[in-house]
């Protein structure tokens, strides 16, 4: 029987868009994953569990603890090599000494009948512009238009504009503040950087209520028409569309996990959409 949703995070919006029937079976119905989602599966598990574990160096970095004490803890290769591009970064190094830094931050909105939520590895404030960072392990480059288009970068931009006033002293950020930079542990000299502007954020907020109304008042899910996503969706088989999964460079790409949220809504100001 489905659950009724009740938040709304990248991660659901981009599955509604990729394919509805893949955001019933996840949010709705719950359902336990039955296929595996990549190829090789054990390597791809791995390569996800270092990534978990990336960002906990990198938060341990931001909230003080010193560099020579976290880097002990990166005891696989790749999580050697990841936290050594990390720690030469220039780019990086003068983040540690801004104000206002914000590491594992939850933002959240009312959405129409949800409320929209995301979860922010670094929102960083040199006291005029509002810099977010996302971390990224992917093994392959992703494509600046690609992640241009992703619910995560219009989500991350549209909500630290909406709700983040409490970051600012009270007044509300501008979306001409705001600039959201994706940096790839394995290409640490090619961030993806993509400022906003308020024609842009108008377009966004547009969507996103356009979104939730039509979730809210969806009475099916159909299947996607785009079936080389099928590839790498662990549902494909309650659909029929295959067995074999997509190679996990691929994979990455086109499928994050969602986040699990423990929040407490009191706590995390907001404001309306």
């Amino acid at each position: 029987m489905p659950i009724e949703l009740t938040t709304l995070s990248q991660s659901s919006l981009q599955d509604y868009n990729d394919c509805p029937r893949r955001f019933e079976l996840r949010y709705l119905q719950h359902l336990a994953y039955p296929a595996i989602e990549t190829e090789p599966a054990l390597e791809n598990e791995k390569h996800q569990r270092e990534g978990e574990h990336f960002h906990r160096l990198v938060q341990q970095y931001f909230i003080g603890i010193p560099a020579e004490q976290v880097s002990k803890q990166a005891n696989t290769d790749n999580l050697q090599r990841w936290w050594g591009h990390f720690i030469i970064s220039k780019d990086l190094a003068v983040l540690r000494d801004l104000p206002g830094l914000k590491t594992e931050m939850t933002l959240s909105a009312p959405l129409g009948a949800y409320r929209l939520i995301a979860k922010y590895d670094l929102i960083a404030s040199d006291g005029g512009k509002f810099f977010i960072y996302d971390w990224k392990t992917y093994r392959k480059r992703p494509k600046s238009e690609w992640l241009a288009i992703r619910w995560q970068t219009r989500v991350y931009r549209a909500l630290l504009v909406q709700a983040g006033a409490h970051l600012n002293g009270g007044i509300p950020i501008q979306p001409e503040q705001v600039e959201m930079v994706y940096w790839f542990s394995e290409f640490p000299n090619d961030p993806a950087r993509f400022t906003y502007q308020s024609d842009q954020f108008k377009r966004d907020r547009d969507a996103l209520l356009r979104f939730a109304e039509d979730i809210k008042s969806a009475s099916n899910y159909p299947k996607t028409d785009d079936t080389t996503k099928c590839l790498y969706c662990p549902y494909r088989s309650y659909c029929n569309r295959g067995a074999r999964a997509g190679d996990a460079l691929d994979t990455e790409l086109e499928s994050e996990a969602e986040e699990l949220f423990d929040l407490n809504f009191e706590q995390i100001g907001e404001i309306e959409f």
